[in-house]
């Protein structure tokens, strides 16, 4: 498995600059006063929200459970759709039980977290919030600056789960790791975790000090690309650590109309969309986050949450998708 950047992805990919106009106007919005609030409602309330009521739920290191299926952001804020539409997808994802929201600083430039923002105003503590900063912000002062500035945009005095997005471009990561964990101490954030990172990374990682207190490795995963199958689901079980599991229905539509898939779905009187989720949840070690700007698919997504795949089920999709 091979998730790291190639030369000239990086620049590729939007960017985040630390002169913009946003960076710069939300990184100071953020006071002293409400940095000491959120420590102390940290300190006070250490357990943020868990998820509701018979939704499957996956435990995190620290012993929170949150809800296995939560909502993704990437393409969110783009213009893609009406943004009333994207925040009444979001709003109904959290009525139904996918209560763990995933977005990042460069999602929308900035954009998608205000999004955010405004979907979890007055209900904060019914979420959970994962953001990401980009790996050139990896140094102690950029990494403060990138969550100042992303707890401006979410409007919110915390994050439940703060993300190194790709380890490409990081020259230390033990600055990382001693950076998040300040930022823990201190309440702005309540877990960190990494994104995109191979079993080479995640055992550099653990020789850190600090370093086994990540709390999630995000990756691509979903019925077609399994390669995380090859060692890094088998090392992140063993380390007690669940996976988040990014485009877990694919990209371009193509895994959806797979035949097998499709028999698997008429059998249970399903969607595509809810079967390859709950193929993605079934271990109870895996959140799966997709993305949706519609209510009627996030609906259909939701469903996801009371399907049960039987053994033959899950033999099925591994022929069809092998």
């Amino acid at each position: 498995m091979n998730l790291r950047l190639k030369v000239g992805e990086l620049d590729a990919l939007p960017s985040v600059s630390e002169g913009g106009r946003y960076w710069r106007s939300t990184m100071i919005s953020l006071t002293r006063r409400q940095f000491g609030l959120a420590a102390m409602a940290a300190s006070v309330g250490g357990a943020s929200a868990s998820a509701q009521p018979g939704v499957p739920t996956v435990r995190l290191p620290d012993g929170s459970l949150v809800s296995a299926l939560g909502q993704g952001s990437a393409g969110l804020a783009g213009g893609r759709h009406p943004a009333s539409q994207e925040e009444e997808a979001l709003r109904t994802g959290i009525s139904l039980g996918m209560t763990l929201l995933d977005t990042a600083e460069i999602y929308g430039n900035g954009n998608a977290e205000q999004m955010i923002g405004r979907v979890i105003a007055g209900q904060r503590d019914k979420v959970i919030v994962v953001s990401k900063m980009w790996p050139s912000h990896a140094t102690a002062d950029g990494i403060r600056a990138a969550c100042t500035a992303s707890l401006a945009r979410l409007a919110t005095h915390y994050l439940d789960l703060y993300l190194l997005h790709w380890r490409t471009g990081v020259p230390d990561l033990g600055v990382v790791v001693q950076t998040f964990e300040s930022l823990r101490a201190e309440g702005h954030i309540r877990r960190w975790g990494v994104s995109n990172f191979e079993v080479a990374d995640m055992e550099d990682l653990f020789r850190i000090r600090g370093g086994e207190a990540c709390a999630t490795n995000q990756v691509v995963y979903n019925l077609a690309d399994r390669r995380s199958e090859g060692g890094l689901l088998a090392w992140c079980e063993g380390h007690g650590l669940p996976i988040m599991a990014y485009s877990p229905l694919g990209r371009g539509g193509d895994l959806l109309r797979n035949a097998g898939l499709g028999r698997v779905v008429q059998r249970h009187q399903s969607s595509p969309a809810a079967v390859a989720l709950a193929w993605t949840i079934r271990s109870g070690r895996v959140i799966a986050i997709p993305e949706s700007g519609s209510p009627a698919h996030v609906r259909e997504n939701a469903s996801a949450l009371s399907l049960r795949l039987t053994e033959a089920d899950v033999d099925e999709l591994k022929r069809a998708f092998s």
